[in-house]
């Protein structure tokens, strides 16, 4: 027979049993205590350990008059999950007793017994683990402190983790000196309440669900310690705290007069706008219009580079297609896009390529730094040696033949790949 761990007093201990007592073999995963006289076995497997026990006590106080009893009912078996050990999970399985009440004026006529520090009623976890779990859900809410949880081996989902953290009781909260009020919103433009905030400690104290002068009147009077009150300028939060602490000194906080003077200032100046511009000359009427940068006579940056470019391109695109060339072979000698080329063969003249934002007259960004462009060009290579100023269509322009070759080759296709657009994700 085996024999159970039993407690005395919520104390728990080995009891003895009568006879040779079984022995759990390694092969079973079971632990044997090694008391002297003791025989018992504590249940499991590789990951998880079962603690039989059983309170010893005669009896138990009544929860609903208090009254001790030692008349038992029944008994059943409960299911404790306590802290993880050395990496197994640890489920404590004692064994209570329901009792009955023998005062017949007590509305309860059972109850059960609870052993003090380690279950309460309808309670699935020891107080060892609830207190841990309670300090992990307040040091990190819910999600994260499942997830630490899990790691540590104990289950727990992330609404339990809430639920323990919402069951603790409120803290004692002394009466503050200098409280502070304000106003805030659980929706915006439409419902608002009340905060209290400690100003000595910073921390909020309480939140009243509207912002009525008698709520906040309500509040106060039930503290009477409070001295000075930090408040808003709203009207209502002064009659309430006139009349539910007219002892308190009620002053107005530093963000609120700043708030207000920036608001005050702010309507006086639109008010005065007139006359603030009839004071003040206008300075962008008397100055001058900047004078354009003058610009050299050969500078490749003036406003008939563009034109004379493109003059030019049409030129070459019409000599090699009166030589007998095709679009395709233009675009690959000449290194332009199909696109490109047919709409230099489509034109009659170059000026009817000169519409919309390829109009060379219009002014560019570069106007005040072409000076600087022009001594940056006039360093450039020349144009026989494949630098930046070489092009292949000026040099076909002389050879009406097909463009020399640089070291970089010519791509494969005439017309260069599109930008796509791929999906943000």
């Amino acid at each position: 027979m085996r024999s159970r761990p039993k407690m005395d007093g919520g104390q728990c201990r080995w009891a003895d049993s009568p006879g040779r007592g079984r022995r759990c073999t390694p092969a079973e995963g079971a632990v044997v205590p090694g008391d002297r006289g003791h025989r018992g076995a504590v249940g499991g497997d590789i990951e998880n350990v079962r603690l039989d026990a059983q309170c010893t006590t005669a009896g138990a106080a009544c929860p609903g008059c208090g009254i001790c009893s030692t008349r038992v009912h029944s008994s059943y078996l409960r299911f404790l999950a306590d802290a993880p050990s050395a990496g197994r999970s640890v489920v404590l399985q004692p064994r209570v007793r329901r009792f009955r009440c023998g005062n017949t004026k007590c509305p309860r006529q059972t109850f059960v017994e609870q052993i003090s520090g380690l279950t309460r009623r309808h309670g699935r976890r020891t107080e060892r683990l609830r207190s841990i779990l309670t300090a992990v859900g307040l040091a990190l809410a819910g999600r994260a402190g499942a997830r630490l949880a899990a790691v540590l081996g104990m289950s727990i989902s992330r609404s339990t983790v809430l639920r323990l953290v919402e069951a603790l009781p409120e803290p004692h909260v002394p009466t503050p000196r200098v409280v502070g009020v304000d106003e805030y919103a659980t929706r915006k433009g439409r419902r608002y309440g009340t905060v209290l905030v400690d100003v000595e400690t910073r921390r909020p104290i309480d939140l009243l669900p509207d912002r009525e002068a008698s709520s906040l009147a309500a509040w106060l009077a039930q503290r009477p310690g409070i001295e000075v009150v930090c408040r808003d300028r709203a009207p209502f939060f002064a009659e309430g705290a006139a009349a539910g602490a007219p002892q308190a000194t009620q002053v107005a906080d530093r963000w609120h007069l700043w708030h207000n003077l920036g608001e005050a200032a702010e309507r006086a100046v639109a008010r005065h706008r007139q006359c603030l511009r009839v004071l003040v000359p206008d300075r962008e009427a008397q100055a001058e219009p900047p004078a354009p940068p003058e610009e050299k006579a050969d500078s490749p940056w003036r406003s008939e580079r563009f034109a004379n470019r493109v003059r030019a391109r049409h030129a070459i695109v019409h000599a090699l297609l009166e030589a007998g060339h095709s679009r395709r072979s233009i675009g690959r000698q000449l290194r332009m896009t199909h696109r490109t080329v047919k709409s230099l063969a489509d034109a009659a003249k170059p000026e009817d390529l000169f519409h919309g934002q390829w109009q060379h007259s219009r002014n560019s960004v570069l106007n005040e730094y072409k000076p600087y462009l022009d001594e940056r060009w006039e360093e450039a290579p020349t144009p026989g040696s494949c630098g930046r100023r070489s092009s292949p269509w000026a040099i076909a322009a002389a050879t009406v033949g097909p463009a020399p070759t640089c070291e970089r080759s010519a791509p494969r296709h005439g017309r260069s790949p599109r930008n796509r657009r791929h999906p943000a994700w």
